[in-house]
């Protein structure tokens, strides 16, 4: 998948900017009263990756004409998003929760989002025509669809839009249960629509099961990614690939990090990275998104784009908040195993 011309080329990502306040410290949420503050979504979790790595990145969402609506974009302009596709509407900012867990306590999050300005916006809010002017690539996520009618039908609209002007399209599935179940989404429909539309798709088994109605519990694990995956290349003949993290959590804060990717030329699969003291595991699924991207744009092989990916998303493990910071040069020197010493 090869695409040098590509490099130069915007890519558009659309879904909803989030705050995060979490509990600090490992503590329990209010167990004290402070909370921690950060700014974050998948999409523009990806965004700000992509920027750091050296990509015009435009962001597309909906943001209230409010003091926090006013912070979420400062940030994303600080870390280097163009914020053009940005629109204002009535509504608030949503909101998650996070408790972060420690040893064999898990992580536990806590969604906050309902009547947000991006979950109250009309589909044809966001001029597409405008937006992607100059785009080679549109990204989004599962999430966005997952919080209503009204975010589902701009979703589709978007990745329809999108390919029509001739863009490629990843999606990451990014399925969120508990999102789906409060409208009563028919969640696999929906992601049939918009997989349908893609040529980047990052999916785990389970994601496929959802949308493909099978599964693959009795296929022995080591070849249960690649069946799966196969089989949606097969139903969905626009897609060229489909790629996923392989996380094996040893506790909260110790696990061993590995990419896998199927493509029509085969399977490949990237080292081990074993991370023994975890800061923050969360975006570090969109951080391998962002990695992998930026291989394709800047034309590297397949397998070499999914080594970036998952050194990227190794790297998001050390970083505190939502965004990946790592530049390329980072990302490039774990891939060459520089090694830790200070670096003056």
């Amino acid at each position: 998948m090869s695409d040098k011309p590509s490099r130069t080329l915007k890519v558009v990502c659309f879904g909803e900017v989030l705050l995060r306040l979490a509990a600090p410290d490992h503590q329990l949420l209010l167990q004290t009263p402070q909370l921690c503050v950060h700014i974050g979504g998948a999409e523009a979790n990806v965004a700000v990756s992509l920027a750091q790595l050296g990509h015009e990145v435009v962001m597309a969402s909906v943001l209230p004409e409010s003091p926090l609506g006013k912070a979420c974009l400062g940030e994303l302009r600080r870390h280097g998003v163009d914020t053009a596709g940005i629109r204002t509407a009535p509504g608030r900012v949503g909101l998650y929760f996070l408790t972060v867990g420690a040893g064999h306590r898990p992580s536990q999050v806590l969604y906050d989002r309902e009547a947000s300005a991006f979950a109250l916006a009309p589909p044809d809010l966001i001029d597409w025509d405008t937006v992607f002017g100059g785009a080679g690539w549109f990204h989004l996520s599962g999430v966005t669809p997952a919080l209503g009618r009204r975010t589902a039908d701009s979703a589709v609209r978007a990745v329809r839009h999108a390919r029509a002007h001739g863009l490629r399209v990843s999606f990451d599935c990014n399925y969120r249960a508990k999102l789906w179940e409060s409208w009563r989404g028919e969640a696999p429909s929906i992601l049939r629509e918009i997989v349908s539309e893609a040529e980047l798709l990052f999916a785990q088994e389970k994601d496929i099961e959802l949308i493909l109605g099978r599964d693959y519990s009795a296929t022995p694990a080591p070849g249960r990614f690649q069946q799966a995956a196969e089989e949606m290349l097969a139903a969905f003949p626009r897609l060229v690939q489909v790629a996923s993290t392989v996380r094996e959590a040893r506790s909260v804060d110790s696990a061993a990090l590995s990419g896998v990717s199927c493509s029509r030329d085969g399977l490949c699969r990237t080292r081990t990275y074993s991370i023994e003291r975890i800061v923050d595991r969360i975006g570090s699924g969109d951080a391998f998104a962002a990695g992998l991207l930026h291989g394709l744009k800047s034309g590297l092989s397949q397998a070499a784009a999914l080594d970036f990916g998952a050194a990227a998303a190794c790297l998001k493990h050390s970083i505190p908040g939502d965004f990946n910071l790592s530049s390329a040069e980072d990302v490039q020197s774990l891939l060459d195993d520089a090694g830790f010493a200070v670096r003056r």
